[in-house]
């Protein structure tokens, strides 16, 4: 049966097999569906893994064509639970009216239809999915066995999914207040209640999973609202009233935490003849989940302790710098040691930023003004601005760029005052692929002969080798309004 379903192409009409998995794509081409009735079908296909899981078998969605020539199927779900008829995915194969009697009969009656006899040993229901006023497309269930013969967990699970499936083709699953909640699937266990709320069936894995958070009770015939009442003081609800939920009332999410376990619970609501008939409550443990979470903030905390110690570290060097520098006598002393302490401080500018970013970005901006502050501090009858944005940047980037920033700055706040009040701006510019700073000064212009090669600055120097170091470029030019434009132009990166 295996090898005769693993061939699609020949199988199911003969068309060539495309892989295409784009339901949105296939709609288009090869139906009329409204952009309500699609993302209705877009719904199903995010919840129906569980009606595949519970059913033990392969779910295909088949689109009728908008000629009436047959049936493209759309999307295709494998069961956790069992072994899958399709070796091969089927989704874009074309079937032709005719070729699938039971396909036809489903669309021509709007019922439910089973088995139209051409596959041996294949349980095949089909489901239509009705629209406004015709039927939008057909869900296909196709199984090798019947998991009826399975024992009671198997009847129990086969039993929930034909009250899913059903409630596919009266348009009741999925619920339309699902849209937040995430993708049903059995996982680790599910409690199929009654309709006052009462446990009728319980897995072993959901049983083992109450276990483990501490419930030594009987779970079959106790209500489970009660049960997460009694465990209330450790519950976490995170979709709604979680004993509403936990009573099958509606749709919802939750989470029960004790003793280091964490215990998702998720509610279906199930109905029946338009009556309401228990509900399906998944749980699923995920203590290693929370935990690896837990790990994540506390890593994440740590990063930005370091950084926050790293620049207050940083800070008091160059404070140090700055003391000295006021106890030395040599101008020539002085003015090392304050460039020094800037350029110190324009790392610790960085790490200050990294301190308050958890995803390891760098608000650049930021850093761009604190550096203006800065160099305010150093010279404070200077006047100096910032033009433009460039957002958030890498933190392999953001030090090279913080450093050789403030070694312009400060060159320009310094030699652009032609005895003057400086007034330097910085402009900044992100065009998408490269990152580009100028800073403008109005001073002499360049000397004569001046070449930023030539070794004979040691600012010019870190400037080249910074930029350079990160593939960017650097260069100095005479504005033609008067002073000097040092330009730099980065490829941008992004963590």
């Amino acid at each position: 049966m295996l090898s005769a379903l693993s061939t699609p192409a020949a199988r199911w009409g003969g068309g060539r097999l495309r892989l295409v998995v784009d339901i949105g794509r296939l709609a288009r081409e090869h139906s009329d569906l409204s952009p309500t009735e699609l993302d209705r079908l877009r719904a199903l296909v995010t919840e129906w893994g569980l009606i595949a899981d519970l059913s033990f078998a392969d779910l295909v969605l088949w689109l009728p064509t908008w000629n009436g020539g047959g049936f493209v199927a759309a999307a295709h779900q494998r069961p956790d639970t069992g072994r899958t008829l399709f070796v091969e995915d089927i989704v874009g194969t074309f079937v032709a009216r005719g070729r699938r009697p039971l396909l036809d009969r489903a669309l021509a009656s709007r019922q439910p239809e089973t088995d139209d006899g051409s596959q041996v040993g294949v349980e095949h229901r089909v489901y239509p999915i009705p629209g406004r006023g015709r039927v939008v497309a057909l869900l296909s269930r196709y199984s090798t066995r019947d998991p009826r013969q399975g024992g009671r967990l198997d009847a129990a699970y086969v039993e929930a999914a034909d009250d899913l499936a059903a409630m596919v083709s009266q348009g009741l699953f999925p619920a339309v207040d699902r849209a937040a909640v995430a993708p049903l699937r059995v996982g680790g266990g599910l409690f199929r209640l009654d309709d006052s709320g009462y446990v009728d069936f319980a897995s072993p894995s959901a049983v083992s999973a109450f276990r483990r958070l501490g419930w030594r009770g009987d779970l079959e015939g106790a209500s489970l609202a009660n049960v997460t009442r009694r465990l209330q003081s450790a519950i976490g609800g995170t979709d709604g009233d979680p004993e509403q939920v936990a009573a099958g009332r509606r749709a919802g999410v939750f989470e029960l935490e004790h003793a280091g376990t964490t215990v998702s619970v998720q509610g279906v609501p199930l109905v029946r003849d338009s009556r309401p008939c228990g509900a399906l409550v998944l749980v699923r443990d995920v203590s290693d989940v929370r935990r690896r979470e837990r790990a994540l903030v506390t890593k994440d905390a740590t990063l930005r302790e370091v950084h926050h110690r790293i620049k207050n570290n940083l800070q008091m060097v160059a404070a140090l710098l700055r003391m000295q520098s006021r106890r030395v006598v040599s101008d020539e002393a002085k003015t090392a040691l304050a460039e020094a302490g800037h350029r110190i401080g324009a790392i610790a500018l960085v790490h200050e930023a990294l301190s308050a970013t958890p995803e390891g970005d760098v608000d650049f901006d930021g850093v761009s003004e604190r550096l203006l502050a800065m160099i305010l501090e150093l010279a404070p009858n200077a006047s100096v601005s910032l033009s433009g944005r460039i957002g958030a940047v890498s933190a392999e980037l953001a030090m090279p760029m913080a450093m050789a920033l403030a070694e312009l700055l400060a060159n320009a706040v310094e030699h652009g005052s032609a005895g003057q009040r400086s007034t330097v701006v910085l402009h900044a510019r992100r065009d998408g692929t490269d990152l580009e700073f100028c800073i403008d000064d109005e001073g002499p212009g360049l000397p004569v002969g001046f070449e930023p090669d030539s070794g004979e600055g040691l600012g010019l120097g870190i400037v080249t080798a910074l930029v350079t170091d990160v593939g960017g470029q650097v260069d100095w030019s005479a504005r033609p309004a008067g002073g000097t434009r040092a330009r730099i132009r980065l490829p941008m990166r992004s963590s």
